[in-house]
């Protein structure tokens, strides 16, 4: 069975369902990095106030996909001016936030129309690479699409 996935770009009427849809990804992928027991619900109001500034700036696209009475899945992407290189000739480097698809809506290829979507902003922007982070169950996907091991271990540091 075929299904078609509607991409289309968020609004302010999404920000409710972006934050569900973000709180089920750190549920996910869980442990004490991604879901500490001491976050308590602030990190909730933050995120929608920069959902609605970033909703109409020219640096990050939002899509969604819509499912029935709310959002089957979405994804960010943001570009950022960085330094150029002999690797990157204009410094604009894309990076790839946020995708989540709720479980009800798995596996119909709404992760793939999102990316899709969002490779051809980043191209619009260009964007001389695009970065992520992959969870295990996305993975496959992005490799699909033709992301490679970044040469540079990730590391990370709380100031």
């Amino acid at each position: 069975m075929t299904h078609h996935s509607r991409v289309r770009q968020a609004s302010e009427d999404d920000v409710a369902e972006l934050v569900r849809l973000r709180a089920l990804l750190f549920e996910n992928l869980g442990g004490d990095f991604f879901n500490p027991s001491s976050a308590g619900d602030d990190w909730r109001y933050a995120l929608a106030t920069v959902l609605k500034e970033k909703l109409t700036e020219q640096d990050a696209r939002i899509l969604v996909v819509e499912g029935d009475g709310g959002l089957a899945a979405c994804g960010i992407g943001t570009v950022e001016q960085w330094f150029p290189g002999p690797h990157s000739h204009n410094g604009r480097i894309g990076h790839v936030i946020g995708m989540v698809t709720d479980p009800a809506y798995r596996r119909r290829g709404h992760s793939r129309a999102i990316m899709l979507g969002l490779l051809d902003w980043f191209r619009e922007r260009q964007a001389v690479r695009v970065d992520l982070y992959a969870s295990r169950a996305g993975e496959p996907l992005y490799r699909e699409l033709g992301f490679l091991d970044h040469p540079d271990p990730a590391l990370y540091r709380r100031p």
